[in-house]
């Protein structure tokens, strides 16, 4: 009983290790290609896995890519969760700030996370309504988190503009990020991530201060 339960348990965590192996290659390559251009054979081929093996752990295209956006949000929440814990104390400009830039620290070194997001989500809008409403719910959160730390800034603290719209600024805010990456490795050749990111910070930061 003891060596059967060890080998389920072996069994267990080599499966775990394949079903990340084979998640942070969708996502690289789904950031690179876009959903309709990647294929369940191309995955295979790029983690060296048979196409019955890539179905086995995940039955469709589909359930690949909707189980690479919970990773990612799980990414996302492990990253910025004890950032918004520790800083709510703080005035509503330093959460925003804090958040600005833990946002421009984490995509700097996971640029296909953003790019990714960004791919994924022009094309299921058009064309996949469950993979557009998983992202849409997702990237919610985000947008909901900016949006509170703003209308702290109004209502509390006084820092920020009443006249800016609170959904609407977050929406802009989160919606920015992903643009601004998308945009820059497009640009790459000429336009620096830092600079890019440091101006979209400055805009819109800025553009909610209260005179």
């Amino acid at each position: 009983m003891r060596k059967a339960a060890a080998k389920r348990e072996i069994k267990q965590e080599r499966a775990a290790r394949t079903r990340v192996e084979i998640l942070e290659a969708a996502i690289t390559l789904f950031a690179r290609r876009g959903i309709l251009a990647t294929t369940m054979a191309q995955l295979a081929k790029a983690i060296r896995m048979t196409p019955g093996a890539l179905y086995w752990h995940f039955p469709t295209k589909e359930d690949l890519l909707l189980a690479a956006i919970d990773e990612l949000h799980a990414r996302y929440l492990a990253e910025f969760e004890v950032v918004l814990d520790e800083h709510r104390q703080h005035s509503a400009s330093v959460q925003l700030k804090t958040f600005m830039e833990r946002t421009q620290q984490f995509l700097r070194y996971h640029r296909e996370y953003g790019i990714f997001f960004g791919m994924v989500s022009a094309e299921s809008a058009e064309n996949n309504d469950r993979v557009a409403d998983a992202i849409r719910e997702k990237l919610g959160i985000y947008v909901a988190a900016v949006e509170n730390i703003i209308r702290y800034g109004q209502d509390k603290t006084k820092e920020f503009r009443l006249d800016v719209d609170t959904k609407q600024a977050a929406h802009n805010i989160i919606g920015g990020y992903i643009g601004a990456v998308v945009h820059q490795n497009l640009f790459r050749e000429s336009v620096t991530y830092d600079a890019t990111l440091n101006t979209l910070e400055r805009l819109l930061v800025e553009g909610i201060v209260a005179r």
